[in-house]
């Protein structure tokens, strides 16, 4: 039987470029960005509009955040069918069904009469884009062969860095001069580009599994595992307590769920929804222990430093977003070399340069006090910016230089799901920490802004404030560097791991079964 899972974007031997990007490659390359920016968007363009969207229905704060819990719920649970999706359905077909299902959900999340209504259309809105990313990474790096698997996930890198940082502004721009839901609307057009830029360019789907089966098991017990993290660790960064009920089941069950799921899938094998022994490879396990502390670190800082603007500096959310497109915009500066040196050197030798200059800059804002200006931090921000655009197209190039191709999309699934899981720990941990240093610092202010405000003078409260945010810059400093360890373990210059074959040597392979 033919293998299943080799890429529905086939390139022949004539048309593949070693040395750079083909027209095939490229199309792909654009597909993938023009579909995966919006839906990234979407997880941080309602940030700001917290207050907007409680007026407009009358309705609490706390019920207003299952707008934002609820998107990055369905996103996490939807992310572990991606695999099989791809197998079954193939990745064209589930490419283009995924942004229809993610243009339906916004339109009706644009129409929504009630907050309910807002809430039910945005799991829907979750659920497409979830598959979105991994879907699009497994064809690119189906397509690129390790030859130049640094460069297209360079590309993949750039939504992924872009869309978190522009959310707030454009969702900041949107409420100054249009309706709300104009948050939605937003992503129509943009998406039916894609769309149609997917029917025009990417070739049929040629193989698929339809005898390959869903574990159902597996399924019943890793998304429901993956959406009770997201959603403890949400309410921990929602400021609830960790000893909350709420707290403690999401966080808890999540755990058992995701514990049950590891002894199921060891069991299945292969037939498992996601293969969790490709972590038997050392460079893929090291990869994603690199992912895990890096993205938690760095996503806890993208939270904070737009909260330390708003709270310490007194800017608006608009403004306070703006100070994070340093960051987009030094990654932007290195991310299309960290690719091509990728490719030619060793990865883990780019991590090991690249990692530093991000940890430099995290020590810089360890350093700011209440009178530091904005140009000092604009530099430290365009540091880590550099720095990031080198990192993760080294470490995602990295994690499938090891691998069969028929494994890619499973590895593809993996990263995803660590990496969600990474970010929602980290933006949780690094504000439970800052609430306590506020606390040590403003004794008797339980984080209310009533609160802080009754502190004393402003220039104290001022003071205080950032040195409990300094303290907590520490922590994601000392969480980033984790990273270093895992990166020791990472393959050197690229080159197979014994008994397996480069994604490109693998095309064709005959397999028994999914």
């Amino acid at each position: 039987m033919i293998d299943p899972e080799t890429t529905d974007v086939e390139m022949t031997a004539a048309e593949r470029k070693p040395g750079g990007f083909d027209p095939a490659l490229r199309r792909l390359a654009i597909v993938v960005v023009l579909g995966a920016i919006m839906t990234i968007l979407d997880t941080t363009i309602t940030n700001v509009a917290v207050n907007t969207l409680g007026r407009a229905f009358g309705t609490s704060l706390s019920t207003i955040q299952w707008v934002l819990t609820g998107y990055t719920l369905a996103l996490s649970m939807s992310i572990p069918l991606s695999g099989w999706a791809i197998a079954r359905f193939g990745a064209k077909t589930m490419w283009i069904t995924s942004l229809l299902l993610f243009i339906g959900g916004s339109v009706l999340c644009g129409l929504a009469w009630d907050v309910t209504s807002l809430v039910g259309f945005r799991l829907l809105q979750g659920f497409g884009a979830g598959m979105i990313m991994p879907i699009g990474q497994t064809m690119l790096a189906r397509a690129a062969g390790p030859d130049r698997m640094g460069r297209v996930m360079s590309v993949v890198s750039i939504p992924a860095m872009l869309a978190p940082v522009l959310g707030p502004v454009v969702g900041g721009l949107i409420l100054d001069h249009l309706s709300w839901r104009w948050m939605f609307y937003v992503n129509v057009p943009f998406c039916l580009i894609a769309v149609v830029a997917a029917i025009r360019l990417l070739p049929a789907d040629a193989i698929r599994d339809r005898g390959s089966r869903l574990d159902v098991l597996g399924l019943l017990l890793l998304s429901p595992g993956l959406g009770a993290l997201v959603y403890g660790t949400s309410e921990v960064g929602q400021g609830v307590a960790l000893t909350d009920a709420r707290v403690l089941a999401g966080v808890l069950g999540g755990v058992a769920l995701v514990a049950a799921y590891l002894v199921h899938a060891a069991r299945k094998g292969r037939a498992a929804l996601v293969d969790t022994r490709l972590l038997r490879n050392r460079n893929f396990a090291a990869v994603n222990g690199v992912l895990f502390a890096y993205v938690g670190a760095l996503f806890a800082l993208m939270a904070l430093v737009p909260l330390y603007f708003q709270v310490v500096v007194g800017d608006t959310p608009l403004k306070s977003g703006l100070m994070m497109a340093p960051l987009g915009l030094g990654a932007m500066v290195t991310m299309p070399f960290s690719g091509r040196l990728t490719d030619r050197i060793s990865p883990r030798l780019l991590v090991f340069c690249s990692l530093p200059v991000v940890l430099l800059g995290m020590l810089g804002l360890t350093q700011v006090d209440a009178d530091t200006g904005r140009v000092p931090l604009i530099a430290l921000m365009f540091a880590i910016g550099l720095g990031h655009g080198m990192m993760m197209p080294a470490a995602m190039g990295s994690s499938y230089r090891t691998l069969d191709r028929s494994e890619i999309s499973s590895a593809t699934t993996t990263v995803n799901v660590g990496m969600r899981v990474a970010s929602s720990f980290g933006v949780a941990a690094l504000l439970v920490l800052l609430q306590r240093n506020v606390e040590q610092e403003l004794p008797g202010v339980r984080g209310s802004v009533a609160a802080v405000a009754e502190a004393g003078p402003p220039a104290r409260v001022a003071s205080l404030l950032s040195a409990a945010f300094t303290h907590t810059f520490w922590w994601a400093l000392v969480i980033a560097a984790v990273a270093l360890v895992p990166a020791a373990l990472m393959q050197g210059r690229a080159r197979p791991a014994p008994g397996r074959r480069p994604a490109e040597e693998a095309a064709g392979t005959v397999h028994s079964g999914h």
